[in-house]
């Protein structure tokens, strides 16, 4: 979900930094559809109580996580630059939605490494 919402609050906002916004869209999709495709494999019970699905599992938060975390940094970096840029009413606009985008990245960063902790658990325990 809060994936979702930094796609929706980075695809609104006008590209002020194509590159940067090209790495957010890409990691904000790339995990949403790994995210949706695990879900649906679960819950058909492809895994079988196999615990390579459990390394699966894994590695697939861990990128995750590490996608997020970059991209957050990213992100909360090129808001703070455009802060300092003139207070026009356009600007804020996009400086608002960035520092949402932000705070929403962060969140799904938290969320995918709390996943990643008990994944580690449950590869541990199997």
């Amino acid at each position: 979900i809060f994936g979702g919402l930094v796609w929706i609050l980075v695809a609104s906002s006008k590209d002020l930094s194509p590159m940067l916004q090209g790495w957010v869209m890409f990691v904000s999709v790339f995990c949403f559809i790994m995210s949706i495709i695990l879900l649906c494999l679960y819950i058909c019970g492809a895994h079988g109580g196999s615990s390579s699905w459990v390394t699966l599992d894994v590695i697939c938060q861990e990128t995750a996580a590490l996608f997020y975390l970059s991209m957050a940094v990213l992100e909360a970096y090129f808001t703070y630059s455009i802060s300092f840029a003139s207070a026009s009413p356009p600007v804020m606009t996009i400086y608002q939605e960035n520092i949402a985008a932000v705070v929403f990245a962060f969140l799904a960063t938290l969320m995918y490494v709390i996943h990643k902790v008990y994944s580690l658990l449950r590869w541990k325990s199997s």
